[in-house]
């Protein structure tokens, strides 16, 4: 990276002198270049933009928001910069509610609901364009010449469908407003702090708990999202089975990285850290290090998801046997799995409890558990009732899936997990069985294999739909997928 120079304040950088960077290479700047930089400029303002595909979905989404929560002022931020190590910081990501209101994606933004007598006015406030006057635009790490053009405010508010203001002004706005005011409170300091006497823990929570639930029925721009990520998230997969003769000679890095390729091509990143667990590793269920050997005989449990552009994330997994074939253990291992995903699946419809489907698939597996002898001679129903099937079983067998991997999050018990199921809904089914290398009470064989199953299933009207159900399941036709890609 380049060294720059930056004004003390950018706002007042005229009045005051340029102050060099700590060692960087030029002492200073002449009145001369100065004057240089300020003119000579073409007029790259655009005009005449088209509103983005969601601005419909995103007016909605507010209208609804206003509704909740009438004759107070709603205050949604985007987030800041977070550094990284020194001046670098890490890649943004707009907050999902920010961005789920909005469409923006950009840093520092914050939407503003001001209460009216019929409802809410929604501000949109940004960071302009980076200054031309006062050099910001070349002289600031975050300016145009470093970073990238940003949209002027005018160009905003014709994407967005939403006015814009500058947020420069908006701490000083907000210090001075009177009446109640609900915060997403974490992302952005500057603006916790200028509300800090005007909010309460309770009354943003409920807000945060509001925008969560907000997010369970999907409508048709966020099901569209959706299996795109899935779509792209299968060639990823694809991609990955192609070059695992590398990944025998590398890492599980290879795959690791093969697989972001993919999700920066296709979309703006992966939507959580990818795990690319070969052998023993697949027993651990959130393995991300990725640093291990990928050796044939084994399995790959690998669990990875595209983010969208508009950061919709897929969340897949399937446990490949790295040269391509089953040993018999692996397979019965596999297929009780696969039964039991497909056991959770057939009881995601509408109008189920969300917990039908993690009953059903812990049903199956604690039945094969049973079958093989693991739980000596007690009957699956008191299996369950102990929740004994939980040492190889682990974890829930599927979440809601949205904008964030685990998705609404921050829902009421009742609306979650306790909830019914209806069209619209998106959620994981993963049912996995974990047989730890130092697990004394399996027979030495299961140890250190690790099958995960998880597909992202769709409630719709009839049923249900499998957004990620390009990518193969039953044990043969991953094993005729795979040859067939290695050639």
């Amino acid at each position: 990276m380049s060294d720059e120079l930056t004004p003390e304040n950018p706002e007042t950088a005229e009045a005051e002198p340029i102050k060099q960077r700590k060692n960087g290479l030029y002492p200073g700047i002449s009145e001369e270049l100065a004057e240089s930089m300020k003119s000579g400029w073409a007029d790259t303002e655009l005009r005449g933009l088209e509103p983005i595909a969601q601005a419909g979905h995103t007016a909605a989404r507010r209208a609804a928001l206003s509704a909740r929560f009438p004759g107070e002022r709603l205050v949604v931020p985007a987030g800041n910069l977070k550094t990284r190590s020194n001046d670098t910081e890490y890649a943004f990501r707009a907050s999902t509610a920010y961005a789920y209101l909005t469409g923006d994606r950009t840093q520092d933004g914050v939407l503003v609901l001001e209460p009216t007598a019929g409802g809410h006015t929604a501000t949109v406030y940004l960071l302009p364009r980076s200054n031309r006057e006062n050099g910001e635009f070349w002289l600031d790490g975050q300016g145009e010449l470093w970073v990238g053009r940003r949209h002027s405010l005018a160009e905003a508010e014709q994407l967005l469908g939403v006015p814009a203001k500058d947020v420069r002004e908006l701490p000083a706005a907000l210090a001075e407003a009177t009446g109640p005011v609900r915060n997403v409170r974490g992302h952005d300091a500057g603006i916790d702090a200028a509300l800090t006497d005007k909010v309460t823990a309770e009354r943003d929570e409920e807000l945060r708990v509001f925008l969560s639930e907000a997010r369970l029925v999907k409508d048709d721009f966020e099901v569209a999202e959706l299996q795109k990520a899935c779509d792209a998230t299968a060639r990823g997969f694809e991609d990955v089975v192609k070059v695992l003769d590398k990944a025998e000679a590398t890492s599980e890095r290879y795959i690791e990285g093969t697989f972001f390729l993919r999700a920066r091509v296709e979309g703006n990143d992966i939507g959580y850290g990818s795990i690319c667990a070969a052998g023993p590793h697949a027993t651990t269920l959130h393995w991300v290090r990725n640093d291990g050997p990928v050796r044939p005989g084994e399995l790959l449990l690998l669990d990875a998801g595209v983010e969208t552009d508009e950061l919709y994330t897929a969340d897949v997994t399937r446990t490949l046997p790295i040269n391509g074939s089953f040993t018999p253990l692996q397979r019965k291992i596999y297929d009780a799995v696969y039964e039991a995903q497909e056991a959770g699946i057939a009881a995601v419809k509408p109008g189920a409890a969300f917990r039908d489907f993690h009953d059903a698939a812990q049903r199956v597996l604690a039945e094969k558990l049973v079958e093989w002898g693991l739980l000596g001679d007690l009957s699956v129903e008191k299996v369950l009732e102990l929740g004994l099937q939980r040492r190889w079983t682990l974890h829930g067998t599927g979440h809601m899936l949205g904008m964030d991997v685990h998705d609404c999050a921050a829902a009421r018990t009742e609306a979650y997990v306790n909830g019914i199921l209806e069209p619209g809904v998106c959620l994981t089914v993963e049912p996995g069985l974990y047989f730890q290398a130092d697990d004394l009470t399996v027979p030495e064989e299961y140890r250190g294999i690790g099958v995960r199953i998880e597909d992202d299933i769709l409630v719709t009207e009839d049923g249900n739909r499998n957004l990620s159900d390009k990518l193969p399941r039953r044990a043969d036709e991953v094993e005729a997928w795979m040859a067939g890609l290695k050639g």
